[in-house]
């Protein structure tokens, strides 16, 4: 696969993600407006789900940045990062991305946004403390590519969309158990559906994290790493930094499902269910390549 057919790509699974999402929630609403004998269910679904699709596409770095409790920072903030940042922009012939900081002991970061004129960089305080100059080049590198790649609208819209569905899945198992959505009144058809729906729901939960697997390709870890070397024209500096960030066994408070492929390496770290469904291309083979680049 060359560059542009993975921007292709990209863009591609991007509207058909947000279509199946508009399909999935609109079928929702159809099957509770049969279900409890009320037509205005269906007109709230698909106006929920247009809604959702536009935020989504508009505000999912904004919503991922809240959900990792990252900060804009000013050059006068850390003068350093923002020097580095500006010239590797300037390499890449890229915008100067918004830059922000997460209060987080473990190094890590990510890339958001819609395109590279509204894109995002977000760092961890861990990841600026524990790695030397070469090794945030490689970091910022790696994060500026997926910028330049078009990876961000995909990653970020999954953020949302994703979100969206487990909350529904919360919402909908949660009238189950204390009878909310029709409460006692409801027919032993429609309460029938509802248990359906709570448990398929239930079910579709942890599939999510499966399509956050095909939708969010690993390929594109290994083609950031790629340009990234490319860019710093130093694949070592980026291969050491990820195998200080697979050393460092310290949780990420903020980092969620819904979030994790965002990031450079996973920051579930120790959490064996999510490991199960893991975004990220192994560590040690993404050294390796690096490696292989340097030789």
């Amino acid at each position: 696969m060359t560059l542009y057919t993975h921007i292709s790509s990209n863009i591609f699974r991007t509207w058909l993600l947000m279509a199946l999402f508009l399909v999935f929630v609109i079928g929702l609403g159809w099957v509770f407006s049969r279900a409890l004998g009320n037509p205005s269910i269906l007109v709230f679904a698909v106006v929920f789900s247009l809604i959702m699709n536009i935020v989504s596409y508009w505000y999912s770095d904004k919503i991922a940045l809240a959900i990792s409790r990252a900060k804009p920072i000013e050059k006068k903030d850390n003068p350093e990062l923002y020097r580095l940042v500006e010239n590797l922009c300037i390499t890449a012939g890229l915008p100067l991305p918004k830059i922000y900081i997460m209060q987080e002991v473990q190094p890590n970061a990510f890339a958001a946004g819609r395109d590279k004129d509204h894109a995002v960089v977000a760092v961890t305080s861990g990841l600026l403390q524990k790695l030397d100059k070469t090794e945030l080049e490689g970091v910022i590198a790696h994060e500026l590519s997926h910028i330049g790649n078009r990876d961000i609208l995909l990653m970020t819209v999954v953020v949302v969309l994703v979100g969206f569905v487990a909350i529904l899945s919360n919402i909908f198992l949660r009238s189950l158990f204390f009878g909310g959505l029709g409460g006692r009144g409801r027919s032993n058809r429609g309460g029938g559906y509802l248990a359906l729906i709570g448990v398929a729901l239930a079910i579709i939960a942890p599939i999510v994290a499966v399509l956050i697997k095909l939708a969010v390709s690993r390929k594109r870890e290994f083609l950031a790493d790629a340009s990234g070397a490319l860019l710093t024209r130093y694949p070592d500096g980026l291969a050491r930094a990820l195998a200080k960030i697979a050393d460092d066994r310290t949780p990420l408070k903020a980092a969620t499902d819904a979030t994790a492929h965002l990031f450079i390496s996973s920051p579930l770290k120790g959490k064996n269910f999510s490991s199960i469904f893991q975004t990220h291309p192994p560590i040690e083979e993404r050294i390796k390549r690096l490696r292989e680049m340097q030789a």
